[in-house]
């Protein structure tokens, strides 16, 4: 094997060794946000609010899309050994999520700079808000019927906005534009930290 060659596959190994490092911690760090949640008026209880997107959109970003990804599922895996959804709320979740940290991960690949940043990031959040339209009436609030009658929900967003008659109207009225604007939290925190992590994430030899 030529000295090149060695040199090659050592460098290979240590950029592995830190990719699986990086996910490990970034998902460990989104697995505690999941406890951060939190309650937010003109939304019905059991939808919390949490920032646990934050370190798979930063991972997106520094380590590649498939990192955000796999923070995204680590994260819930985790929860579902404390869950309380019966795992329908990780499911979603994870689907969100992923809708969430993968086009705008793809988008900034493409081209790295800070407007393809933005660009990204503004996609991935308008995406998962009009995807989880799709997921929840589809997927996510089937499976809770089996827990919690459609006409429970119904009546605890009513409660809220009585004008709305099904669950389609409370996905769009509410849960559309809850999940951008959680999706933006994360994006503004990214911008303000991800400058003075990014170094570190991706090691002294990317400075």
């Amino acid at each position: 094997m030529s000295t090149q060659t060695a040199t090659v596959n050592k460098t290979e190994k240590r950029v592995n060794v830190r990719y699986l490092t990086v996910t490990a911690m970034l998902s460990a760090v989104a697995y505690i946000l999941m406890f951060l949640d939190f309650s937010v008026p003109f939304m019905p209880a059991f939808i919390k609010m949490d920032l646990s997107e934050l370190p798979a959109l930063i991972g997106s970003f520094a380590m590649g899309p498939l990192c955000g990804v796999v923070v995204c599922l680590i994260k819930n895996v985790l929860h579902l050994f404390i869950t309380t959804t019966g795992g329908v709320g990780e499911l979603s979740n994870f689907i969100l999520g992923v809708a969430f940290v993968l086009p705008a991960g793809l988008i900034y690949k493409h081209k790295k700079n800070r407007k393809s940043a933005l660009i990204g990031s503004l996609t991935g959040a308008a995406f998962m808000g009009i995807f989880s339209i799709v997921s929840n009436y589809f997927l996510v609030y089937p499976v809770y019927y089996n827990f919690m009658p459609e006409e429970v929900i119904l009546a605890a967003y009513q409660a809220i906005l009585p004008s709305v008659k099904n669950i389609l109207q409370c996905l769009i009225c509410f849960n559309m534009p809850f999940t951008i604007i959680k999706g933006m939290f994360s994006v503004v925190i990214t911008f303000l930290t991800y400058k003075h992590i990014s170094p570190i994430l991706k090691g002294s030899q990317n400075r």
